[in-house]
């Protein structure tokens, strides 16, 4: 797996991960294979259809389920691989497949502050007796039980709250696309496919989220955001854009349960207790 991650200003970075083709074809060959055994392809025997027709028939589902399966666990080897202090995972985005079958995306985090100490060695220091509170130690857990998170689909309903959207957007200024009058930006505020946002209060662009609630897949709607005077964007400062999009996937983020497995995962052979312990001290 390669890992770059790239940062931004006000604790944002974005890891670019890309995972080789043997790994990811470990994954597709199990997938295809629990889709032979199930599928009926018209002309072939149940269970017999040759594999080329299956992943010709299903190769959206396949990649879906291989989405699914790589990405929230990738995603956590690649911070713990980086060593990053993730406070929140905000968007994921540009998930891509390559014809040798390797797979590719970009995540966004919002980290913990980083800064450098001036000189301190000799500076005279007297200890206070800090306690870790009960209330610390849970807020730890959850911050390790959100990078454990998985994501499983939700179609029967429209967006909520706390989901993540799965979608493609673009963006258009007096008709002229965001990416032709401001090539040189951010492409969250051109627009993307497939991109990854988490909807919460205040998250992305000045009033996206709101537009989007309760949107259903394939549903496209277009949604108009105002950029304040000040936007630090000077292309855009002042001026309404609209967005067209089109909502592919809800995905709703599972956290696992706290117990004994969870803190295995952690630190092995150990169990909740040990790893309330470690945090604490």
């Amino acid at each position: 797996m390669k890992v770059e991650v790239e940062t931004q200003p006000h604790c944002v970075a974005t890891l670019k991960i890309e995972l080789p083709p043997d790994q990811v074809s470990k994954e597709w060959d199990a997938i295809a294979n629990s889709f032979a055994a199930q599928a009926k392809i018209p002309g072939y025997r149940p269970g017999k259809a040759p594999r080329n027709v299956i992943e010709k028939k299903f190769r959206k589902d396949i990649q879906d389920e291989l989405t699914k399966k790589l990405v929230s666990k990738s995603y956590r080897e690649a911070v713990a691989e980086k060593q990053l202090r993730v406070v929140s995972l905000t968007n994921l985005e540009d998930v891509e497949f390559g014809d040798d079958r390797s797979m590719s995306f970009r995540a966004t985090v919002v980290t913990a502050p980083e800064f450098e100490l001036p000189e301190y060695k000799g500076i005279p220091l007297e200890l206070p007796d800090i306690r870790v509170t009960e209330a610390e130690i849970d807020a730890a857990l959850e911050r390790l039980r959100e990078q454990s998170a998985d994501f499983v689909d939700v179609p029967e309903r429209g967006l909520e709250m706390e989901d993540f959207a799965v979608l493609d957007f673009e963006g258009k200024i007096d008709g002229q696309p965001i990416a032709e009058l401001a090539p040189n930006v951010s492409k969250n505020l051109q627009g993307g496919k497939k991109f990854w946002l988490r909807l919460e209060a205040e998250n992305f662009l000045p009033g996206f989220v709101d537009q989007i609630l309760g949107q259903k897949p394939d549903e496209t709607r277009t949604v108009k955001v105002e950029f304040p005077s000040d936007f630090p964007v000077s292309e855009v400062a002042g001026k309404t854009a609209e967005y067209e999009v089109k909502l592919h996937e809800i995905k709703q983020r599972n956290l696992p349960p706290l117990d004994d497995a969870f803190a295995a995962k952690w630190m092995p052979d150990k169990t909740l207790p040990d790893l309330r312990h470690a945090l604490a001290h």
